[in-house]
């Protein structure tokens, strides 16, 4: 290794130690392949297990399955985990059928940071249609056997690991350094706690080409509200005003502030009325009424304690109160989680148009802990999830993936399932907003179905909708937009109504005339020299925006995406 090479893996090198790493995932998934590369770059011991259980026995595991059965290689497989795992400092690699047995997933987890080296159906069969030594897949309908164990042990690799990572068609080196950035900001003060739902995921937002200071992490876990050592490196003063609403102050007020008391940070709340409806200057004037009654300074820093109408009120407050001071996110709804917590957008509504007045205004830190979903209305639920589709069709075509065989899991509020959905829609914004902080470029394809949607917010009245249920229906317009652009096929825009359908989201657009709709398009922020812009899909996974959209194919759409 040169000496470059081993300044850059220094801080891993260092925050590591001599952890242990261990990867689990399906055959085929790259564990052995990835681990030597792994083990190589962070000076780390490889072992696979599978190998070793071969040089134990001298036979290969066909052989032992032909012998012992699946029963017998599973105990031996259990035996050398448990030997292995007593070592220090090595990059593990297990089985495909190693977490089936739940003290194994628990074993694992004590004794490593465990990572779930994921790929889709496709690429494993792609990857293991020629493999003779893995007794599970010989059988005549390969596709059909990987895609049944895959359903079988997802689950379980999900609730065992860490960190969940895709293997898709990204090459070795390049996911190896992905691997090594996400351990770099993985928490390992609860890595060892037992609960992967106490487990924290940090990305940053990294404004580094134009200014480092800019730069702010986003921290996600389940119960990590309390957490407010998170909260105090990042406030200039010990003093902050907590602004949240009628809605969320009850259940989560009290326990911010005794947090924050016993690190002695004084706090004062701003409680504001709730819902999308008092997104307006009479609830920001609010916001600055308590400000300037209790004398804040520049350095007082404030928190937004709620969903995303109270993030967008506090930032765009704390944008323009004495032209500029700190202010932390701590999203409690999904949609807030997600979306509109995370690039600095804030601002209010204006009768004529939804965000048409406000500000860039990038917060210092968010804090996102999905344990307050748990007190999320289900409506609200379903229509923060209509922000998080929409990552996986502008540019994520493996999380849209993932989506459709887990969206049961989502609205069952599984804590593995929803971290996992938060983190994956924190770091596709994340990146996006990175490079494009002020929407002059990419940062517009976030608005995939919103042109739509915010013509049904507006046209039916704020807070009739919610803003992501107009989002739902405003993508479908966009995908049947796609369609009649031929951009994409008619089964695309019925996979895509189909999501939509298992969140509980609308797929119908309200009744307004097509002139109504245009009119209000019209106001949209997207409008350049006149021309309405749209956000319209090349394929699932690859958004685009345009403007040459003849006005009698965006009438028809119109009237076909439109509730019987």
């Amino acid at each position: 290794m040169n000496l470059s090479k081993t300044k850059i893996l220094q801080p891993i090198q260092k925050k590591l130690g001599n952890t242990n790493i261990i990867l689990v995932g399906m055959m085929g998934a790259g564990k052995t392949t990835i681990g030597k590369v792994l083990a190589s770059s962070l000076n780390k011991e490889f072992a696979d297990s599978d190998h070793e259980i071969q040089e134990r026995t001298g036979v290969k595991i066909p052989v032992i399955f032909e012998i012992e059965g699946e029963t017998g290689f599973r105990k031996r497989e259990s035996e050398t985990l448990l030997e292995l795992t007593k070592k220090r400092n090595i990059i593990l690699a297990t089985g495909g059928g190693a977490v089936l047995h739940s003290g194994n997933r628990q074993l694992l987890r004590q004794n490593g940071i465990v990572i779930y080296l994921r790929a889709s159906v496709n690429d494993l069969y792609r990857r293991t249609r020629h493999d003779k030594n893995r007794p599970l897949l010989q059988t005549q309908n390969l596709y059909a056997r990987l895609n049944e164990l895959y359903q079988q042990r997802d689950a379980l690799y999900r609730e065992t690991a860490h960190i969940i990572i895709d293997s898709g068609k990204q090459g070795v080196r390049f996911l190896v350094q992905k691997l090594i950035n996400k351990l770099l900001s993985l928490d390992l003060n609860t890595i060892m706690l037992g609960d992967h739902g106490n487990t924290m995921q940090t990305i940053t937002v990294d404004f580094t080409p134009s200014s480092e200071k800019r730069s702010y992490p986003i921290h996600i876990g389940h119960g990590i509200l309390q957490r407010v050592d998170l909260i105090a490196s990042h406030l200039p003063q010990k003093r902050v005003a907590i602004v949240s609403n009628t809605a969320v102050a009850p259940l989560y007020l009290d326990k911010l502030q005794t947090a924050l008391d016993k690190l002695g940070i004084l706090s004062f709340p701003v409680i504001l009325p709730d819902g999308e409806a008092h997104k307006n200057w009479e609830t920001l004037n609010l916001i600055f009424d308590a400000l300037l009654k209790n004398h804040c300074e520049r350095n007082t820093a404030l928190l937004a304690l709620g969903g995303g109408v109270v993030g967008d009120l506090t930032g765009f407050a704390a944008a323009t109160y004495l032209r500029g001071v700190p202010f932390i996110q701590i999203p409690t709804t999904l949609l807030a989680q997600v979306d509109s917590s995370v690039g600095g957008k804030t601002g209010i509504n204006h009768p004529l148009g939804k965000n048409m007045i406000g500000a860039f205004y990038q917060p210092r830190l968010v804090l996102t802990d999905s344990a307050t979903l748990e007190t999320l209305p289900d409506r609200e639920l379903r229509a923060g999830l209509a922000e998080v589709i929409k990552y996986g069709l502008i540019r994520d075509p493996a999380f849209f993936d993932w989506l459709e065989q887990n969206m049961h899991r989502l609205l069952a509020r599984d804590p593995v399932t929803m971290n996992e959905a938060i983190q994956r829609s924190c770091e596709n914004k994340a990146e996006i907003v990175a490079a494009d902080e002020k929407e002059k470029g990419i940062r517009a394809l976030l608005n995939l179905g919103h042109t739509f949607g915010h013509a049904i917010e507006n046209g039916m009245g704020y807070g009739t909708w919610l803003h992501g249920e107009a989002v739902a229906a405003g993508t479908v317009m966009a995908a049947e937009l796609s369609r009649r652009m031929k951009l994409i096929s008619d089964a695309d825009v019925q996979r895509i109504r189909k999501i939509f359908v298992q969140a509980g989201l609308p797929v119908d657009a309200p009744k307004m005339s097509p002139e109504k709709y245009v009119q209000l398009m019209a106001l949209d922020k997207k409008v350049e020299s006149g021309k309405m812009r749209f956000i319209v899909l090349n394929r699932i996974g690859e958004a685009v925006m345009r403007a040459d959209i003849a006005p009698a194919v965006l009438n028809e759409t119109i009237l076909a995406c439109m509730a019987e």
